[in-house]
């Protein structure tokens, strides 16, 4: 019998149909379409990018050469423009303003490779360190208000390039689904006086039949309202509002958590494409946003957004999240002997 389930943070239901109930093997395995055009993002092609904002290099190679290992580079197609002043305009009943915001690419790795999962422990800690750096420094634009670090994986999920890249967009404004989900924190704060992912938290590790992974820092589960089949999420078991405030073990489990799941996915279904998000508290706002609780969300893109879901914002998950988290713990994960590389501590900007 399929089942109405409300998000406990959002004002959200989704339906779990559970009689089109669909387990790993009721997906196909998504074609694999690999370009076949000189790929800018490569090491030894840094001219074909716009100039380098930040790189993570070798000592003694200069900007935008050869030697680095995480580099970060505006994108060439921009979405918003970094010049000019986001006055909001009037023109009767409709309200604009310039599309005034920050639009980044987070090059991962040398390697021409689509995703985390084939990467090193120590190459994703740098990409998470390359996150916070770059939200660190953005936040200084006192135009700016929040910053979305967001990831795509294949055709399906919107990525373009193959070669394993995410991306910051910056914006003068808060997003609506951020929004809610402030609202919905602090309502439940107000309500119960402790944050909804932390009590999430605790009753995922006590029932455990949603829970996916956990270590020292994260938790990694399915939503009870999960809104896409295998949809997880990585939580800091330490409240923390602001992903900004990452410390140095948290980076490590983290990076760990997060190769590790997006590793089970692909395992699971080969070349699954996938979004991830992270959603983290405001910057340059006067509001306390104390009750907010940062987190990282993997969506994979298996099912499609169709009218039922465009007209009523209700989505159907075909795959309910304990026979998820189910299959993605029992995933055993099999790496090939590999030396880890001999990053460089310094970080050169």
């Amino acid at each position: 019998m399929s089942e109405w389930r409300k998000d406990p943070i959002v004002d959200r239901w989704v339906v779990i149909a559970t009689e089109r109930s669909k387990r790993p093997s009721n997906y196909k395995e998504i074609r694999d379409e690999k370009s076949s055009n000189e790929c800018p993002l490569c090491e030894g092609h840094e001219k074909e990018t716009p100039p380098e904002i930040i790189a993570y290099r070798e000592q003694g190679t200069g900007r935008d050469t050869p030697g680095w290992w995480m580099r970060v580079v505006p994108n060439k197609f921009p979405a918003v423009d970094i010049e000019g002043q986001p006055y909001l305009q009037e023109r009767g009943v409709y309200q604009f303003m310039r599309g005034v915001g920050a639009h980044e690419v987070i090059v991962e790795s040398t390697k021409h490779e689509p995703g985390l999962d084939t990467q090193s422990v120590k190459q994703v800690e740098e990409v998470v360190w390359g996150w916070r750096d770059r939200s660190l420094d953005l936040r200084k634009d006192q135009r700016l208000k929040y910053i979305q670090i967001f990831k795509n994986t294949g055709p399906t999920a919107g990525a373009s390039l193959e070669h394993t890249h995410s991306q910051l967009i910056a914006t003068p404004q808060i997003p609506s689904e951020v929004n809610a989900e402030i609202t919905g924190m602090n309502e439940y704060h107000n309500r119960h006086g402790r944050c909804a992912l932390c009590d999430i938290i605790a009753q995922e590790l006590r029932e455990g039949e949603r829970l996916v992974a956990e270590n020292r820092h994260f938790v990694c589960f399915a939503p009870f309202a999960s809104r896409f089949p295998f949809e997880t999420w990585i939580v800091p078991t330490e409240h923390q509002s602001d992903f900004g405030q990452i410390r140095a073990q948290q980076v490590q489990d983290l990076a760990a958590m997060l190769r590790s799941v997006v590793r089970k996915m692909t395992l699971m279904i080969k070349n699954i494409p996938y979004n991830i998000v992270l959603h983290t508290s405001p910057v340059n706002v006067q509001d306390d946003h104390g009750n907010y609780h940062w987190h990282l969300e993997i969506l994979p893109r298996l099912t499609t957004i169709a009218g039922f879901e465009l007209g009523t914002g209700y989505y159907i998950n075909p795959t309910p999240p304990e026979i998820a988290a189910q299959a993605l713990r029992e995933i055993q994960e099999f790496y090939p002997l590999q030396k880890e590389s001999e990053l460089e501590v310094a970080r050169y900007v």
